[in-house]
C-alpha cells in the first residue's frame, strides 16, 4: 500500500495566482468557459451480484445490505437504461458538447453508450477503471488500472482519453503516471481553482482543469431532498459570478442516475437555458478547454 509522507509537510499551493490569475483567451472573447461533465460510471460500481466483495454505498436508499442488493443494482442500471438517452437528447437540443467522463468497465459493458456519445460530438474521458478512490493503491495496480482504461474506451470508440479524473481522492503517483503513460494532456484532480494552470512533472508540461463538487448534482443524493430549483439557482448563480469576473472556467458535474430522474431533468433544462442566454460564454468539452490553454499559452502558467 502506498502512503503520503508523515514525516514532512506535503507540497501545496496555498497562494496559486495570487489574485493574478492568467488570461484565458477564451475563445471568441468569452468571458466565461463552461464545461458540463456526466459521469458515465453505472456497470463500474462495486456490486455483490457481479462477484465483488461489497455493494457500493453511495445512493438514495440508505437501507443498505450486505449481501446481494438488487434495490442498489436497480438504481444504477436506471441510469444506463433510461437517463442516458434523455439527458444527451436534452444537450443535442441545445448543441451543447459535453465531456462523458467515464469508467472503464462501465465502458467495457457498455460500449454502444460511449460510442452513442462520440456520434454526438461528445468527448470520453477517462474516470478510472471501476468507480473508487486511489487513495492507498500501489503503484502497479494503478499503473494497471490507468492502462486498462485507456484501452476499454479506445476499443470501444477508436480513440484513447486525454483526460483523466479520479473518483475522490487520487494517489500520490496518480498524476507522475498518467503523465509517464504519455497520452494525457490533462487531468481534473483538483478542486482548487476556477481556472486551469499547468504543472511540470518529471519534466514534462502537465495541464490541470480544476473540478467542482458545489456545481454538481452528488448534493441530489447528500441531501436526499434537494430541489431541482435549488440545483438550477445554484449552479446559474454561480455561472453569473464568474461571467462578471471574466476569464474563468464553470465545472457542472452530473451523473446519469442522479440528473436523469424525471423530477431534476427540469433543473438541467433551466440551467441550460440559462448559458443558451448569456451573451460570450463558451461552452466546451474539457479537451477542447485543455487545448486551448495549452496553445495560448506557449508556455506552462503558474
Amino acid at each position: 500500500m502506498t502512503m503520503y509522507p508523515t514525516n514532512k509537510p506535503a507540497s501545496r499551493d496555498f497562494l496559486g495566482y495570487a489574485g493574478h490569475p492568467a488570461n484565458p483567451k477564451w475563445p471568441s472573447g468569452a468571458r466565461l468557459a463552461v464545461s458540463f461533465v456526466l459521469n458515465f460510471e453505472e456497470g463500474a460500481e462495486y456490486s455483490i451480484r457481479d462477484g465483488d466483495d461489497r455493494n457500493e454505498a453511495v445512493y438514495e436508499v440508505t437501507d443498505r445490505r450486505d449481501g446481494p442488493d438488487p434495490c442498489i443494482d436497480s438504481h444504477f442500471e436506471y441510469g444506463t437504461r433510461a437517463a442516458w438517452w434523455r439527458i444527451m437528447d436534452l444537450f443535442d437540443r441545445y448543441d451543447f458538447p459535453i465531456t462523458v467522463s467515464a469508467c472503464g468497465k462501465a465502458v467495457e459493458r457498455l460500449p454502444t453508450l460511449a460510442r452513442d456519445a462520440v456520434k454526438r460530438g461528445h468527448e470520453l474521458s477517462a474516470h478510472g477503471w471501476r468507480w473508487e478512490s486511489h487513495a492507498g493503491m500501489d503503484e502497479a495496480t494503478e499503473r494497471e488500472v490507468i492502462a486498462k482504461t485507456v484501452e476499454a474506451i479506445r476499443t470501444a470508440t477508436g480513440q484513447r482519453p486525454v483526460g483523466w479524473h479520479t473518483r475522490s481522492a487520487s494517489s500520490p503517483n496518480t498524476r507522475r503516471l498518467l503523465v509517464e503513460e504519455g497520452g494525457f494532456l490533462y487531468d481534473s484532480d483538483a478542486y482548487n481553482d476556477d481556472i486551469p494552470y499547468d504543472l511540470t512533472v518529471d519534466g514534462k508540461r502537465h495541464i490541470v482543469l480544476p473540478y467542482a463538487f458545489d456545481t454538481n448534482d452528488m448534493h441530489y443524493f447528500h441531501t436526499q431532498r434537494f430541489s431541482g430549483n435549488d440545483f438550477a439557482d445554484y449552479v446559474n448563480n454561480a455561472a453569473d459570478w464568474l461571467h462578471g469576473e471574466g476569464g474563468k472556467m464553470l465545472s457542472v458535474g452530473l451523473h446519469l442516475r442522479m440528473i436523469g430522474r424525471p423530477g431534476r431533468m427540469g433543473a438541467l433544462a433551466k440551467i441550460l437555458d440559462h448559458i443558451a442566454a448569456k451573451d460570450n460564454v463558451w461552452v466546451a468539452r474539457r479537451a477542447d478547454i485543455a487545448r486551448h490553454w495549452r496553445d495560448v499559452h506557449s508556455e506552462p502558467v503558474l
